[in-house]
């Protein structure tokens, strides 16, 4: 038996050619699926030409044999069977060849959109839902299955969402357990943005929890074109590269002219640098094209397949690394309905194009990833979550950024993920109801692509002490890792920031066994990220600000030492650790770190000082205005410590970001920002300032 993943390591491997331009070339036009049941005899010649061009790999004539595409045939009911009948006569030719051939079943996207509307008037409508398109592809591949194939090819793959739910078809399939899967996405230019916006990293996080055979580029341009796109794919994949280009770009008769000998070349030198693994052709390629090609990479080095990192990579249309290397990834949370009203109040009068402004206002001023929750008695969040979603796909300058699904209701989170082309983040899922059902859950964000935020909580409730975090930690991790598969980076432990100073002798080491409990996760479950929501912790101080404000950095200075990636506090409430007054920052660190037994009321004491002192000279706290964002690790400046970074990550609805409002510009400029952001609002008040001067 040959396995592929060790010829791979070999040698480059060589895939076909395009099926259309030989079936045009042999008179047959139209509904080139269909072929397989009335000319099979054809599609095995075209088979055979292509193993005698020297093809390691065919693929079946099955692009096309799903029920939505074929509904444009009224041929639905016959998708099955055509995509059988394809792989059969696939299978038929290479089991006759004279050496091994391996057969892969071409899936193709189908001519729908999950990600992009149809209609810029009505973002909310798509002509097919995420379910729907899975099940037709379930039929599909179910059909590619029976007829044989070797491998399964998602191929010219222009909307990430079309391609997960592709994915998601095959958790449902348990034949296809063992059958390696290749992606292959279609750029839509030479700026290496798919049709729906996405960078091809970005495509690549989006599919990569499929842990895919291969990942490349098909269609799109000529050769040589994608010589510096298939070098940047080559940079960031961890499996096997591939890259079948067109011949060429169309003429105005949208025919192809590259000849085999240009195309080459071309691949030759995308071998020569290192970039592929397999090579083929796509639109307007001909077994000449691709016998050139086999000669040309023949001998050279197939690129070096590296290791996987441990980095938790997420997406939007562009992809973003949570890795406390880069410092912070900052997560907006004003598009939460629990915690802003002025978004609440939006949602609930459907007014979600307001709604994004305030999402593309976080992202402007630095969030890479958005938090999204709809929990509220009003409203049905299921619903409200699939609308928001569907109209941040159709708004760039919203949908770049990774999204964080955030709910408390089952339901939403699947609705959001069935929603989002990019890898999400979900917040949040527990041991709360069992293991069987945390696996359940489990196993579902996985087959869906997305990280997975898991609160230290379990069926006995709530974990308060360092026993408690540590023991429901343990117990998640194994089961994610051991049963569900779940790689460790995917993984982020909320070990819950709770109130400390509270003069309740119980609450007086939840700072310190949070810490230790991070510290400890970060030395015995290797990969994976934490996160807290700190505010939580000064809750008995709310209304001083000053106290509140060096108990949030204190904290965050032994918390991120300890190995803290993530956590949510308002910027607002921190302080430069090394300028908090001496004898505060010592009362609060006892606190925190429970030095004694009489911490607590020291810090009460100080408090209560600190108020009269401010009272006496008229001068009132900052008001606590709502505001998250991320401290990821202290950085030193001049030898004074700041929390800056990390990525706000948890549940708590209290702590949403506020967003800086800039300072107001000439008109002129105003009207400049409208029109590069896309942001109306002022717009009609800017105008007509405009018209009376």
């Amino acid at each position: 038996m040959h396995d592929i993943r060790t010829e791979l390591s070999k040698r480059i491997l060589i895939l076909d050619g395009a099926m259309g331009t030989m079936l045009q070339r042999k008179g047959l036009q139209g509904n080139s699926e269909s072929f397989n049941l009335t000319n099979p005899e054809t599609i095995g010649e075209i088979h055979n030409e292509y193993i005698e061009a020297g093809a390691d790999i065919i693929t079946a004539n099955s692009f096309s044999a799903n029920s939505i595409s074929q509904s444009e045939y009224n041929l639905s009911e016959k998708a099955g069977q055509m995509a059988e009948a394809a792989a059969r006569i696939a299978r038929k030719a290479a089991d006759e060849a004279p050496r091994k051939i391996w057969v892969a079943g071409s899936v193709g996207p189908t001519s729908k959109s999950l990600s992009l509307a149809q209609n810029i008037n009505d973002p909310i409508f798509r002509p097919c839902s995420f379910d729907g398109m899975a099940e037709a592809f379930e039929v599909q591949i179910r059909g590619l299955i029976n007829g044989g194939v070797d491998l399964l090819l998602f191929e010219t793959c222009f909307d990430a969402l079309n391609t997960k739910a592709a994915l998601y078809a095959i958790e449902h399939i348990p034949e296809a357990s063992d059958i390696p899967i290749m992606i292959s996405a279609s750029m839509s230019d030479r700026s290496g943005r798919t049709l729906t916006g996405q960078t091809m990293e970005a495509f690549y996080r989006s599919v990569q929890h499929c842990s895919p055979l291969s990942f490349g580029l098909n269609c799109s341009l000529g050769a040589e074109e994608m010589i510096p796109l298939i070098a940047e794919v080559a940079s960031f994949a961890t499996c096997a590269v591939s890259c079948y280009p067109n011949a060429g770009l169309p003429n105005e008769m949208g025919e192809y002219d590259e000849t085999p000998s240009q195309m080459a070349e071309s691949v030759r030198k995308m071998a020569l640098a290192g970039s592929v693994n397999i090579v083929g052709g796509c639109c307007g390629t001909t077994p000449e094209h691709i016998k050139a090609v086999a000669e040309a990479v023949k001998g050279i080095s197939p690129r070096a397949i590296p290791e996987p990192d441990d980095v938790l990579y997420v997406s939007g249309l562009e992809s973003v690394a949570v890795d406390r290397k880069n410092n912070f990834t900052n997560v907006g949370e004003r598009t939460n309905v629990a915690g802003s009203r002025k978004f609440a109040k939006l949602i609930a009068a459907g007014d979600y194009e307001t709604g994004l402004q305030i999402a593309a206002g976080q992202i402007e001023n630095g969030a890479s990833i958005i938090d999204i929750n709809m929990d509220d008695a009003m409203l049905d969040s299921r619903l409200e979550m699939e609308k928001f979603l569907r109209y941040v796909s159709n708004d760039p300058a919203v949908a770049k950024a990774a999204i964080m699904i955030d709910s408390s209701h089952w339901e939403t989170l699947v609705t959001g993920l069935k929603n989002a082309q990019g890898k999400c983040i979900v917040n949040s899922i527990s041991l709360k109801e069992g293991e069987e059902i945390f696996i359940e859950k489990a196993r579902e964000i996985k087959a869906l692509g997305a990280a997975i935020i898991v609160i230290a909580f379990d069926e006995e409730g709530q974990a308060t002490t360092y026993d408690r975090k540590v023991e429901i930690c343990r117990r998640a991790y194994s089961l994610l890792t051991s049963k569900v598969g779940v790689r460790p980076c995917d993984i982020i432990f909320d070990v819950n920031v709770l109130p400390v100073g509270t003069g309740i002798p119980e609450h007086s080491r939840y700072g310190i066994d949070f810490i230790e409990a991070v510290r400890w996760i970060k030395r015995n479950l290797p990969g994976c990220r934490t996160s807290g929501g700190i505010s939580n912790l000064s809750f008995s101080f709310r209304g001083n600000n000053t106290v509140r404000e060096a108990m949030h950095s204190v904290f965050l200075y032994h918390a991120i030492s300890a190995g803290l990636d993530m956590g949510i506090v308002n910027p607002g409430m921190l302080r430069v650790y090394d300028e908090i007054e001496p004898g505060l920052l010592k009362f609060v660190e006892d606190v925190i770190l429970d030095s004694d037994a009489e911490a607590t009321d020291r810090l009460i004491e100080k408090a209560s000082r600190i108020l009269d002192e401010k009272n006496s000279v008229g001068v009132s706290a900052r008001p606590e205005g709502p505001g998250a964002t991320c401290a990821a690790r202290p950085v030193r400046e001049n030898g004074r410590l700041a929390a800056s970074g990390g990525a706000l990550t948890g549940a708590e609805s209290s702590n949403i970001s506020s967003v800086a409002e800039p300072v107001e510009a000439a008109v002129e400029e105003r009207l400049v920002r409208a029109l590069v952001k896309g942001d109306s609002s002022g717009l009609e008040r800017d105008i007509n300032e405009c018209l009376t001067l």
